[in-house]
């Protein structure tokens, strides 16, 4: 008798490349909570037990998926100093987070990390040691930036907008006639003159950013 297919004529054949894909897509979508091998097998219309073929278990198929995001974060170099290396390299981490929210509590969770993991952290030691900073003041700066991006894509994930002009209609709508000047006056002075001079939120991740960069050259500049 001839083996069962999980696959119809035409589909894509199961590999560990779309097992993982698709895993993203879900946890994209809906959460890394309410992943799983079988809810997983549904979406890609293969049998459960088929999945393992590809991926151990549900341990090496998070690994594999936090690689991805890894591989999709940009390298710090040294081409272009150690400054507006490690700030491009933030600027990307957050796009990359504010794609794949869910991957914040598991980027340094594993404790398997893959060769896109490994490749990151390498090059970022790497231009921070090349930098000047020592070995534990490199650490210092990996933990501050990586706690900061972290932390504003969570952040920025839950605000009630996404662009300037939803945050001048929430402010509007929502904020402003609970300001009553009288009571608030700091709170109504500054909800209004946010709104009328177009501020945008998403603004402050540079600005804290610079911030931070700034303070630590004078450290890299130190003996």
């Amino acid at each position: 008798m001839a083996a069962r297919s999980d696959r119809t004529a035409g589909e894509v054949p199961l590999s560990k490349q779309r097992v993982v894909t698709e895993s993203i897509r879900l946890a994209d979508r809906e959460g890394v909570d309410k992943l799983s091998m079988r809810r997983l097998a549904g979406e890609l219309k293969a049998g459960a037990m088929s999945l393992y073929y590809h991926v151990a278990n549900k341990d090496e198929l998070l690994d594999a998926m936090i690689d991805v995001v890894f591989e999709e974060i940009e390298l710090p170099t040294d081409r272009v100093g150690w400054k507006a290396s490690m700030r491009q390299r933030a600027v990307s981490a957050r796009q990359v987070l504010g794609r794949h929210p869910w991957a914040i509590t598991l980027m340094e969770s594993r404790t398997t990390p893959g060769p896109a993991s490994l490749r990151h952290h390498e090059a970022v030691l790497a231009c921070l040691r090349e930098a000047g900073f020592s070995v534990e003041m490199a650490t210092h700066v990996n933990w501050l930036l990586d706690g900061y991006v972290y932390g504003f894509v969570l952040q920025e994930a839950s605000l009630p907008f996404d662009a300037a002009e939803e945050f001048a209609d929430v402010v509007e709508d929502k904020f402003i006639p609970q300001l009553p000047p009288d009571q608030y006056p700091y709170l109504n002075e500054a909800a209004a003159t946010l709104v009328a001079a177009g501020y945008d939120p998403a603004d402050e991740f540079i600005f804290g950013l610079d911030l931070i960069l700034g303070a630590l050259e004078t450290l890299a500049a130190a003996p």
